[in-house]
């Protein structure tokens, strides 16, 4: 099988193109724009596999994506490339409008077009498979039900509403055209070659340099952490196996809030590497929360439990340790991927960010 898989150079995506190389005898191309969070070392030994094809295209260029499908001729779609980080999305949502809507709407229209002319076995076999978020879902109260593959969307951030737009078209898509489209929404992803942007690399880099562990709010909020190998093997799952026209929810089944994740990271990094000047719980600092913060994130992972036989292999406790260890273990990454332009968006968001001086030492959990 040939696979074409967009944001493949991407955290989530490289681990799936990390296990189809390994695991699998499927041919890789390999579809990303190389923005700041798309970097070609996540892809480690499947880079230059011999299955393994590059190609740095934006999917906001309708010709270039054309020209995709007319030289590599796929078997199947695998959709991840998107802009994915929330409070990115607050400060320029035009990005998150461009790639994650009118670059799902090329996609779309160039894979139909390409779909309509096979036949036989090729056209029966082809997918389209759309990775989305629970985010399009809203935010959730403590006691309320998890999320299901029926709840109403109800986006609460320009991230997540350019998400659930992209879903819509996909249905659409599906619906008027009969386009042969899977749909995926998962919780949050971490793990190894995660974009030091994001919550969990972010405490684990800051408190091994000594810096700040900036939590919003209260570290009230609630997630769902999904191991992203776990993430990978089910997307696998529902690509080769998944009923067309149906949205399947990934969960992790590990609901934490942040400052739940946070103590947990210093009490790993605590055995591992002990600071000489103390816990790195000392290093938490609560900042104003962002706008439209969501309260809570929940899956509700029966019905790709159920008809798919999927469930996640790691604990959050065994999958957290993994994370911290690849981190110590892989500081060249770390410093190769922290450009500029990354550094000031931490400055930014982060550094200028007033401190919440309502809030005592975070010391207790």
């Amino acid at each position: 099988m040939k696979l074409l898989i967009t944001g493949g150079a991407g955290f989530i995506g490289s681990a799936v193109v990390r296990q189809y190389i390994a695991e699998t005898e499927a041919t890789v191309v390999n579809v990303d724009a190389l923005t700041y969070a798309g970097n070609l070392d996540s892809l480690a030994e499947a880079r230059y596999h011999p299955r393994h094809q590059f190609v740095q295209v934006d999917i906001r260029n309708r010709g270039a994506v054309e020209n995709l499908f007319r030289e590599y001729r796929p078997d199947a779609i695998m959709h991840l490339a998107a802009e994915s980080h929330v409070d990115r999305s607050i400060e320029g949502p035009a990005a998150f409008v461009e790639t994650n809507i009118t670059g799902t709407h090329n996609l779309l229209e160039v894979a139909r077009g390409y779909w309509s002319e096979l036949e036989g076995k090729d056209r029966e076999g082809f997918r389209f498979h759309h990775v989305s978020t629970d985010e399009v879902y809203g935010d959730l109260g403590p006691n309320d039900p998890a999320f299901t593959e029926e709840t109403p969307y109800a986006p609460s951030s320009p991230y997540s509403a350019s998400k659930a737009a992209s879903d819509h078209l996909v249905r659409a898509w599906h619906r008027t055209y009969g386009l042969p489209v899977v749909i995926t929404n998962c919780s949050n992803n971490y793990g190894p070659y995660q974009f030091p942007e994001k919550l969990i690399p972010l405490m684990i880099l800051n408190a091994l340099e000594g810096k700040p562990l900036p939590i919003y709010g209260k570290g009230e909020n609630i997630r769902d952490w999904l191991y992203v190998d776990d993430h990978a093997y089910a997307l696998r799952n529902v690509l080769a196996t998944g009923q067309l026209g149906r949205t399947y929810n990934i969960g992790g089944r590990c609901e934490h809030t942040n400052l739940e994740v946070v103590h947990a990271i210093c009490a790993i990094l605590d055995r591992t590497v002990p600071d000489s000047a103390g816990p790195y719980e000392r290093l938490i600092q609560f900042i104003s929360d962002r706008p439209g913060h969501d309260l809570r994130y929940a899956i509700d992972d029966t019905r790709i439990a159920t008809e798919l036989g999927w469930q996640p292999k790691e604990s959050f406790d065994s999958g957290l340790q993994k994370t911290v260890q690849w981190y110590l273990n892989n500081p060249a990454w770390v410093e190769r991927v922290r450009s500029g332009e990354y550094c000031e968006w931490m400055r930014q968001n982060y550094t200028n960010r007033e401190t919440n001086t309502t809030e005592s030492k975070a010391t207790k959990k």
